[in-house]
């Protein structure tokens, strides 16, 4: 038995090794061929954002059975928070040209990976306030209160009161970019693997058990309201490092850029790939940011023959899209993984389960050719 664990052991380090490798050889011809391939590595760093910020709301929505609907504004928190302190002081006298820029923070300027960091210490210490009232709500009512938060916030940020911190309604530009696809791969990959870590820990398994039931959970002396806290308050986080990533990836940003439809777009994400799932949000994040994109064909005039063709025009794409996932749903109803996780052992399975009924069907088949015969 120990053998053969060993062996397991060895066979998945080996194939670890491999996917890595290979992973690496794709971002470096992508990134040695940025120029040609520039519109798939947008895609490719959008989606790997994206899948940030949904393996942080499944770790509320999925792991903790918690309905919050509140990313946009935590996104948001992040992005700003970011934006203001990594953009050159010499670009932000053109940046708040209208009213100028707050004293205090006109000549702080800080690394990269700190301002990521602290957008995120900054969200969550949202998350922990706004958590102590509104975690005390349940199902449909918290989602409401969150979704609330994230509008207020909203609100604030395109305030004249904030004209001389957030700039206002006119937003931020002259954000730094990321310089590679290496950067945004490994960003997202530290994040989702600190997030993994947290859900197989004994926190993530107490968020588990608060999801299945309640009662039972608190019986076995788990406290409720402080594990939905915390698991609140690190999804926060992760979410505002997220916004801020995201801020970096388009360099400029206003309110309208953490709208409700971002929220809705990472829920699209959680629910598509598969509440409970942290290798099905990464996957829903690369299909709904590359089917987006891959669809965009349908807002193009389309003439054929000289005829042209009146479907063919802007709007038809989100059509499709949503005929497509619609589909996808019926066929899925709990999302493409379905609350499981991509391993070695489970790709194994279903290969094996896969081969059993071939078999089976070519057994079948044979026996009705002789019947036939």
């Amino acid at each position: 038995m120990n053998n053969n664990v060993k062996i397991k052991n060895i066979r998945n380090l080996i194939i670890s090794l491999i996917l890595i490798l290979a992973t690496f050889a794709i971002l470096s011809f992508l990134d040695s061929n940025s120029d040609e391939m520039g519109y798939a590595i947008s895609i490719i760093e959008r989606s790997l954002i994206f899948a940030v910020v949904a393996v942080s709301m499944n770790l509320v929505n999925g792991f903790t059975g918690l309905f919050s609907l509140g990313q946009a504004g935590f996104m948001a928190i992040g992005a700003y928070v970011t934006a203001i302190f990594t953009i050159p002081i010499a670009k932000r006298p053109s940046v708040y040209y209208i009213n100028g820029i707050n004293e205090l923070i006109a000549n702080i300027e800080i690394p990269i990976p700190v301002a990521l960091i602290l957008g995120g210490l900054v969200a969550a210490g949202f998350a922990a306030l706004i958590g102590i009232p509104v975690l005390r709500l349940k199902s449909d009512y918290l989602a409401i209160a969150t979704l609330g938060f994230a509008e207020i916030i909203r609100a604030i940020i395109a305030s004249p009161m904030m004209d001389k911190i957030t700039n206002g309604s006119y937003g931020l530009k002259g954000i730094p970019a990321f310089n590679n696809i290496y950067e945004v791969f490994i960003l997202s990959f530290i994040c989702i693997s600190l997030m993994v870590l947290l859900i197989n820990s004994s926190y993530g398994r107490a968020f588990m058990a608060i999801r299945e039931n309640e009662i039972a959970a608190e019986s076995v002396g788990i406290n409720l309201f402080k594990m939905k806290e915390l698991s609140f308050v690190i999804s926060s986080f992760f979410t505002g490092v997220g916004g801020g990533m995201l801020a970096m990836f388009m360099r400029s940003i206003d309110s309208k850029t953490f709208q409700l439809s971002l929220t809705y777009d990472i829920l699209l994400i959680v629910i598509l790939g598969g509440i409970g799932s942290v290798s099905g949000s990464i996957l829903g994040a690369f299909i709904i940011t590359a089917g987006k994109e891959l669809l965009r064909f349908f807002d193009e005039p389309l003439t054929i023959g000289g005829v042209n063709i009146p479907l063919f025009k802007p709007g038809l794409r989100m059509v499709v899209f949503s005929i497509l996932l619609m589909l996808i749903v019926l066929f899925w109803n709990k999302g493409l993984m379905g609350g499981h996780e991509i391993t070695y052992d489970n790709i194994g399975k279903f290969f094996k389960n896969l081969q059993s009924k071939l078999r089976l069907k070519q057994a079948s088949n044979n026996k009705q050719t002789i019947k036939e015969r």
